[in-house]
């Protein structure tokens, strides 16, 4: 790199160290401007060894060359998020007089990596419109930064993405299926997450609707079946006490399909139907309730709760026995400790819906439907990328084989009967 370095020292025959008096010289805006310069010089090397490989040694007359040097033209390169300009020489064939491209050249100025850094940065919060303040190659006439340039690379990268996010296959084993649903603006986003049989967490599938209908919910479940989800495993259903998502897990999977209602939603639901005097003596009563390990004694702490606020607050009494039972599914299938606290609720899932929403909440307005599915699987996807072992993963083994005695212990039953 004759620019950047004097004499050039060899070691071990192979690496060359630059001069460290001209590096100094050049490294007074910094690492990264010093890294951009060379960079730039480098390429432009690059471009001269095609060009000579095509033409032959500048200057020097050579009659079987069959190219030739036409002199040069500004151009772009992809760089550090945006395009750079830069000069790219240009060659002629000496018969046909007809343009060699630049191999090389094709390479630099590949997009894919400039949409990835887009989408990379917005999904981390960066907005359209603050797009172009993340991004500084010191170099003038650089290109890319307008929030509409930025919004049309998000969505080509997303789209990309998007095209991966729905056609996954779904493979292995997964004992335990959250579904809840999320509101975006008008519509609803409903998502559906599994955890395998090791204990880690994957967003299945998401689908938009107007409301978390059973017809919508019916149509994502389907989805995951076609894509590999085993509609014969015997699998615990963590749902938000939507009578929709229950009715359409009942009609896809059947008998298979073992339901715990949301403990928190629950929980939640009854709150709200009280004086604010009222709710923090019932909280905790409520957990104490759930925090039982018998399952007999949890539905009788739940029972005398009802019983105490059955003539004052009725409606409240009303909604914590509504769907009771199913609230108690861990209890009766006898789920252990740290993972009975996971999968009585949907809180794992809320979790990414938080992450999801962070992504979502930087858009004013959507078009469509599709502009939401589109941030909405921006959203999860980068909700993946902080997903965890769940709390118990050790004891999946152990809900597994509850659920198949459990269906065993059904099958019998309706074969007395």
């Amino acid at each position: 790199m004759k620019l950047y370095q004097k004499e050039a020292k060899e070691i071990k025959c192979s690496i060359k160290v630059l001069d460290s008096e001209a590096i100094v010289e050049q490294a007074s805006e910094g690492l990264f401007k010093l890294s951009v310069k060379l960079g730039m010089e480098v390429m432009r090397q690059i471009f001269e060894d095609e060009v000579t490989e095509h033409t032959g040694e500048k200057g020097k007359h050579n009659t079987d060359r069959k190219a030739y040097r036409h002199g040069s033209e500004k151009t772009k390169v992809v760089m550090g998020g945006e395009k750079v300009p830069t000069t790219r020489p240009r060659v002629r064939t000496k018969d046909s007089d007809v343009e060699i491209p630049l191999t090389t050249l094709e390479l630099f100025q590949n997009e894919d990596p400039l949409n990835d850094v887009v989408l990379s940065r917005i999904l981390s919060g960066v907005s359209c419109r603050k797009y172009n303040r993340t991004v500084d190659t010191g170099i003038k006439e650089s290109t890319n930064k307008s929030k509409s340039e930025v919004s049309r690379r998000f969505i080509a990268g997303m789209k990309v993405k998007m095209d991966e996010f729905f056609t996954r296959e779904i493979t292995g084993s997964y004992p335990v299926l959250m579904i809840d649903g999320m509101a975006v603006g008008d519509m609803t986003i409903i998502a559906a997450m599994g955890i395998d049989q090791e204990g880690y967490k994957r967003v299945l599938g998401i689908i938009e609707g107007a409301t978390e209908n059973n017809v919508v919910v019916k149509m994502l479940l389907e989805d995951l079946i076609k894509r590999g989800l085993d509609i014969d495993e015997p699998r615990l259903y963590v749902l938000d006490g939507a009578k929709a998502l229950r009715k359409a897990v009942k009609d896809i999977f059947g008998k298979k399909a073992y339901i715990q209602r949301c403990q928190v939603h629950k929980k939640r639901n009854v709150l709200d139907q009280l004086p604010k005097s009222e709710q923090a003596n019932i909280s905790i009563s409520l957990t104490n309730a759930y925090r039982e390990f018998d399952y007999d004694k949890a539905k009788r702490e739940l029972e005398l709760i009802a019983g105490n606020l059955e003539m004052r607050y009725p409606n409240a009494t009303a909604s914590l026995l509504e769907g009771l039972e199913e609230t108690l599914t861990v209890h009766k299938l006898g789920v252990p400790g740290l993972l009975r606290q996971t999968v009585s609720s949907t809180n794992a899932l809320e979790s990414a819906n938080a992450v999801c929403k962070g992504v979502i909440r930087r858009v004013c307005s959507f078009k469509n439907g599709e502009g939401i599915l589109r941030h909405a699987a921006a959203g999860f996807m980068e909700a993946e990328k902080g997903f965890y072992r769940v709390k118990g993963y050790r004891q999946l083994p152990l809900l597994t084989n509850m659920l198949l005695e459990q269906e065993q212990s059904n099958i019998q039953s309706e074969v007395a009967i």
